[in-house]
């Protein structure tokens, strides 16, 4: 058991610790719990914003030690903070920092679907110093309903003494529309909206809430923000990794299932709402809920799928370990959504996600309509820059914007120039993986960067006309490992007369080539 310590550091500037609890993390052997919620943990606890009497219990099938079970922890925690391709990648651990951490940890024997479990886990949070209790479900989706069901049964989901119990859900949440209105329909029987912590972890970016901020914080852009002024909309998650001996799991799944109606829909609907009264949750919720049931239904016309082949960057999806040889699963899709309302109507959202790619870049391009070109007849049309503001979110975290000026020199004469924006230049970058300020906010009870039951079930019904096409399925188109995507994706914007944006860093590139 945990011994009274005092904080590693004082709080983060206008911060406060948040409430006492017993976090409950049924899963506790898993990666998902090495690689993102221990680090997140540690994150929390070096700035100060874990109450000392915070417990973690690590709930997993296998009899152990809480002392194994804590130099696993710490030999991953180790490893990916060395790692310099991991988010959590530090050059110097805070022991202190991670050793109040690892004081709290205590490891519960105990099987996901057996009433023991459940009774014996009810005894010892009776013991626990606080009556507040968060149950983290980071374990695979087949288990949700059967661990809500037996917390409710067991009676620990029921709020008494002004204390709280909350669930945090990870994605996939459902399959399709049907899948997640019968999970929806589950959960809610045994506890209300607000206890559900429905996590979507690209909210938890920094980089992915700041463009609230771009948007609500500068007179600059929010009088353009809107049909009349805006082209069109580009929003990219594109990887370099392929599956990475996840085969089996992607087989049941695909790159458009996978990314399109979650990350990418949330990556839109923050572009997309209205703005909100206040940052209240609920206020939130509402704005981007009001964007997800706008959006039209997609069809076999909006949609281009693709599989990665051998290429440059390595083997084809097929022969990657545990894929079927003659697999019909997507690893690339791209999306043109329509949002059908006042503020958007007529503009395009184009979606694009895949693995393999030519770049890892995740980021959301606005591109402002053409200006008039009349005072510019020398000028050919190509030859002027579209003006776009792009939100880079990861792996570079700014904003750029590309504009027109002129050259220097006795004639007229338009060049393309780009103003950047980094937040390293500006900030001190720290490592994160993202779910520090999801954690922390399920703590506080501040549900704005978690998802709502009924635009879940919004975002899968825009979705679903392309899980259960009429006719034949959709067609998988191949493209080379390594590459920028299937043609096919190019044509479905090229036949809007517009194109998507390069992976490829063109000054990089440019410097390459005279190497």
């Amino acid at each position: 058991m945990p011994t009274d310590k005092d904080q590693p550091a004082a709080p983060l500037a206008g911060k406060h610790p948040a409430p006492p609890c017993t976090l409950v993390i049924f899963g506790a052997g898993g990666d998902l719990t090495k690689r993102l919620l221990m680090p997140a943990l540690y994150n929390l606890a070096s700035d100060a914003l874990l109450d000392d009497k915070m417990q973690i219990i690590g709930v997993n099938h296998g009899q152990r030690e809480t002392s194994e079970w804590r130099d696993e922890l710490s030999e991953s925690l180790r490893k990916f903070a060395a790692d310099r391709a991991s988010t959590f990648h530090t050059s110097q651990l805070n022991e202190k920092a991670w050793d109040w951490v690892l004081q709290r940890l205590q490891y519960f024997a105990g099987e996901f679907e057996s009433d023991e479990t459940f009774s014996q886990l009810a005894q010892l949070l009776a013991t626990m110093k606080t009556g507040n209790v968060v149950f983290y479900l980071a374990v695979t989706a087949r288990f949700f309903k059967p661990i809500v069901e037996h917390l409710g049964r067991a009676g620990l989901l029921k709020e008494e003494g002004g204390n709280f119990r909350r669930i945090v859900i990870e994605k996939p949440f459902g399959t399709d529309l049907a899948s997640a209105r019968d999970l929806n329909a589950h959960i809610l029987s045994y506890a209300s909206e607000s206890q559900v912590y429905r996590i979507d972890h690209f909210l938890g970016k920094d980089t992915v809430q700041s463009i609230l901020a771009v948007r609500f914080a500068n007179a600059l852009f929010e009088p353009m923000w809107r049909r009349e002024y805006i082209d069109h909309v580009q929003i990219t998650a594109a990887e370099t990794i392929g599956v990475e001996g996840r085969g089996r799991f992607y087989e049941q799944t695909g790159a458009f299932r996978d990314m399109v109606p979650n990350h990418l829909f949330q990556l839109l609907g923050m572009i997309a709402m209205e703005p909100p009264n206040s940052f209240d949750a609920e206020t939130v919720r509402d704005k981007k809920a009001e964007v997800f049931d706008a959006i039209q239904p997609l069809s076999a016309r909006d949609v281009v799928f693709g599989r990665y082949e051998k290429g440059p960057a390595g083997p084809g999806y097929r022969e990657e370990p545990d894929v079927a040889p003659e697999s019909r699963t997507e690893t690339y899709a791209a999306a043109r959504v329509y949002v059908e309302n006042w503020r958007w109507a007529g503009v395009p959202f184009y979606l694009r996600t895949g693995k393999r790619l030519a770049a890892r870049r995740t980021e959301v391009s606005v591109q402002l309509k053409a200006v008039p070109f009349r005072l510019f007849r020398d000028t050919p049309v190509d030859a002027l820059t579209p003006n776009v503001l792009t939100l880079r979110i990861d792996p570079a975290h700014g904003t750029t914007f590309d504009f027109n000026v002129k050259v220097p020199g006795p004639v007229m004469q338009v060049g393309a120039v780009q103003s950047s924006f980094n937040y390293g230049d500006f900030f001190d970058e720290r490592a994160n993986v993202g779910y520090e300020t999801l954690l922390y906010d399920c703590m506080l009870g501040d549900e704005t960067l978690f998802q709502r039951a009924d635009s879940i079930e919004t975002a899968w019904a825009a979705a679903d006309p392309v899980l259960h096409p009429e006719g034949a399925p959709i067609d998988v188109h191949g493209y080379a490992a390594g590459s920028e995507g299937p043609v096919e994706a190019d044509a479905l914007i090229a036949a809007d007369g517009r194109a998507w944006r390069s992976l490829i860093d063109k000054s990089k590139k440019n410097e390459e080539d005279k190497a």
